[in-house]
């Protein structure tokens, strides 16, 4: 298992794998970087570089009381991206990571990058406000704190159901993927899932997303019900200055999952990996 520790003391949990052109996977909310396995696993086998890290606060890296703002999580990346000497980078941001993409790129620049991708990403601002009137409502992420404060595993088996799409009628995924997910969900402490949620839930990037100057690939789900793609995707790509929007139809917010398939293809078309493994795929 591989670390390294950040500037402010932080150990953050990462993998690197495979060899080639790199791409930064970003987790999202909840979860860890195991919510990945199916990208990472497809991006290296055909001839990437795949680096995924645990954001602090989650997975198996360190849980601090402090540094659960934008800057720092930007700031984190940056460590990653010196601490790995990466190079000609393609930045992969699902749901709150794609906020550290763009704050990253606003803040650090794209000397290290030369792509970018945000996945049903909460950029550009979720949050209803008197210049931002087509946001969420502050009393949705009121009421999500309160349940996480109330009963966090009752809160995020719920939340997980609605994160895949999943209903009686529309079996989007198995009940092991609810539990899965579940597991990767309570890895992370109270204090890091409060404090991340209010970060995604209540951070500008509009600013941050007119700075993003390299090409940008925004996907997003017309079946989100987390993140409405017309609060976000569809105003991403408006801000971003080259950017390209992609809308997977029937897709949900955990749509790296529920259109793997389709997610997986996208990317290498866009990151331009080889177009068949370059080796044979373990199989049992």
């Amino acid at each position: 298992m591989a670390y390294f520790e950040t500037q402010d003391g932080v150990e953050l949990f990462y993998t690197d794998w495979g060899t080639g052109k790199p791409v930064v996977l970003v987790h999202g909310w909840p979860l860890s970087s195991d919510m990945w396995e199916q990208q990472a696993t497809f991006l290296a086998e055909h001839g990437l570089r795949v680096i995924k890290y645990d954001r602090r606060g989650f997975g198996r890296s360190g849980q601090p009381w402090e540094g659960y703002d934008y800057d720092s999580f930007a700031a984190d990346l940056n460590e990653v991206m010196e601490e790995l000497d990466v190079t000609d980078a393609t930045l992969v941001g699902f749901s709150m990571g794609g906020g550290e993409v763009v704050r990253y790129l606003s803040e650090y620049g794209s000397e290290r990058v030369s792509q970018a991708v945000l996945i049903s990403a909460v950029t550009p601002y979720l949050l209803k406000t008197k210049d931002n009137p087509d946001g969420v409502d502050g009393k949705v992420f009121d009421d999500i704190e309160a349940q996480i404060r109330k009963d966090r595993p009752a809160f995020l088996a719920d939340f997980g159901k609605k994160f895949f799409g999943r209903t009686a009628l529309k079996y989007t995924v198995s009940e092991a993927v609810l539990e899965w997910n579940q597991e990767m969900a309570l890895t992370g402490s109270m204090r890091s899932t409060l404090a991340a949620a209010k970060a995604w839930s209540t951070t500008d990037f509009r600013d941050d997303l007119k700075q993003v100057t390299v090409p940008a690939l925004v996907i997003h789900g017309d079946d989100d019900a987390t993140v409405p793609k017309e609060v976000s995707g569809e105003r991403a790509v408006k801000l971003l200055p080259n950017a390209t929007l992609t809308i997977y139809k029937d897709a949900p917010h955990g749509l790296f999952l529920t259109h793997a398939e389709q997610l997986n293809a996208e990317l290498l078309r866009f990151i331009g990996g080889g177009a068949e493994p370059i080796g044979t795929p373990v199989v049992a």
